[in-house]
């Protein structure tokens, strides 16, 4: 296709994802988002188990039972001339390496912070990840409808703990029962908050915090704390640069309320317009733009059961470059083989919709029946591979065994899906009798897994809890893996026959690299 077409189309695209602490808003501000690109009707209640609607992102039915999300979703709508893709990531740190790996796929991110508790432990993680890859980061402080930190307070915080600038692009007037509104300070609109009518907001126009409108709608002493508030930040705060933005050294603040759906619209538009449309991605062949006229991407994801009538296998690719087209042939780089992609779909959670046509930014899901993996590249002409995805240390281990012997098909197969999704790595003794070994991140992992097994795969199991705290892949000669068992850690090896000690404790791994020679421990697998 001609190269105006394809440029065009690129920069109509923004790719990003939602990182907080739990119970932040986050999938909260996600369904808002859609309520404006006219993807959803109504947003789903997410404050209770016995909630008639769900929230639209949290698809899988732990999820709705539980009230809170375990898996990343990929939403996708257009607003104005936007084609906006977002991946909802799970908030709860023991899901987090699901969001490590979706993080791969966006090219912006939107950090959401409570007002009342200010930056939170699982944010610092999820904020340092963005940090080390270089991802644009704006900021949503949300709940400022109830008592908050002073909003100076929340920005020395973020500057203080995360080490990124900030810039106000609104500000509030009042807080929690005294919550008048937000001040643009880019557009010079003051919108007006009101509890009685939370279906629609006024937004006025106004010459400056001087303006003698001001007095009609805020307190004396409101108006005052105001002025004063935006003449400390115009004199002392940091500048605005759209391009330390664009270097993840600067982040745009806003201030809102996400299940007043307060604050919301002004920060969609003023992101779309500021954020960055699809990056160029660095690759074995050097670096690949979105605009080249071949298509590329790459799989970050893959979703065993999302339609659990059809026990469906979906990889979920990001395009990278080019323009895909529905039948189109492609290279499956990691096998040589050619694969013809017929049935590729674009999602709204666990909704579908047969694509036609995407391009790069776009996330789309393809059918996998069992041949892909996370990382792996697609592409026509040149074969490159992108880089690759890293997969973190567990650390909670358990030994899996099914209690019905009959259906131990079910049991591998669900296994089998369920560590290719990512979500938790295999292990097998390197001597001895066969054990099923699971690593996770977090302890709800396992919980997910069991009922995941009873339910997609009809398999129970019982799990026994094992004293181990990491994993470390090892590489060395067999005189020096041998030298281990003096040691109080256990050898076993992953699903590709790499050797892996599992350690009890930091003492242990600093002696094992203190006193064995040749050989080296990663806490990350190789590729």
């Amino acid at each position: 296709m001609a190269i105006q077409e394809l440029t065009k189309q690129v920069s109509r695209r923004r790719t990003f994802a939602i990182i907080s602490h739990p119970d932040a808003g986050k999938t909260t501000l996600t369904e808002k988002l859609l309520l404006f690109g006219g993807a959803i009707r109504e947003a789903g209640s997410i404050k209770g188990r016995k909630a008639k609607s769900y929230a639209r992102s949290d698809w899988m039915e732990i999820e709705k039972q539980r009230g809170i999300s375990v898996t990343s979703s990929v939403l996708q709508f257009s607003y104005e001339d936007f084609c906006v893709n977002i991946l909802d990531t799970p908030g709860h740190e023991d899901f987090s390496e699901d969001t490590y790996r979706t993080l791969t796929a966006a090219d912006s991110a939107v950090m959401l912070i409570d007002a009342a508790k200010g930056v939170e432990p699982q944010t610092i993680k999820l904020f340092q990840v963005c940090k080390r890859r270089g991802i644009p980061i704006f900021t949503f402080i949300n709940k400022l409808d109830r008592q908050s930190k002073d909003p100076f307070e929340l920005l020395d915080e973020i500057s203080d703990v995360l080490g990124i600038r900030t810039y106000p692009i609104n500000w509030p007037v009042g807080m929690g029962k005294d919550f008048k509104g937000i001040f643009d300070r880019r557009n010079l609109r003051f919108e007006k908050f009101d509890r009685a009518n939370m279906e629609d907001f006024d937004t006025f126009k106004v010459s400056g915090p001087e303006d003698p409108q001001w007095q009609s709608w805020v307190e004396p002493d409101q108006w005052e704390q105001m002025k004063n508030d935006i003449e400390l930040l115009d004199g002392a705060g940091d500048a605005f640069s759209p391009e330390d933005v664009l270097q993840g050294e600067l982040s745009p603040v806003f201030f809102g309320s996400a299940v007043a759906n307060f604050g919301v619209r002004p920060f969609l538009e003023t992101y779309l317009k500021l954020s960055p449309s699809p990056v160029a991605r660095n690759s074995t062949a050097g670096v690949v733009e979105p605009t080249l006229d071949k298509f590329s991407g790459f799989i970050f994801k893959i979703q065993a059961n999302m339609n659990p009538a059809h026990r469906d296998r979906i990889a979920f690719l990001r395009i990278c470059s080019g323009r895909f087209e529905r039948g189109m042939a492609v290279t499956h780089v990691r096998t040589g083989r050619s694969i013809r992609l017929a049935q590729p779909q674009q999602f709204l959670a666990q909704d579908r919709t047969i694509v036609e046509e995407a391009y790069a930014g776009d996330i789309i899901g393809i059918h996998d029946p069992g041949a892909f993996r996370i990382g792996d590249t697609l592409c026509e002409g040149q074969q490159f591979e992108f880089e690759g995805i890293p997969q973190f240390s567990p650390e909670h281990f358990a030994k899996i065994e099914q209690k019905d012997t009959m259906k131990y098909k079910q049991f591998q197969k669900g296994i089998s899906e369920l560590v290719e999704e990512g979500v938790m790595q295999l292990f097998q003794p390197a001597q001895g009798p066969a054990e099923t070994i699971l690593g996770v991140v977090g302890p709800l992992q396992l919980e997910v897994l069991q009922h995941r097994l009873r339910g997609e795969y009809g398999v129970e199991i019982t799990m026994t809890g094992l004293p181990y705290t990491s994993a470390f892949w090892m590489k060395g000669d067999e005189a020096s893996l041998r030298q281990l068992q003096l040691f109080d850690c256990r050898m076993v090896k992953d699903m590709h026959g790499t050797p892996v000690g599992l350690f009890k404790n930091e003492w242990t791994v600093q002696r094992v690299r203190d006193q064995v020679k040749g050989l080296e421990l990663s806490e990350t697998a190789p590729r």
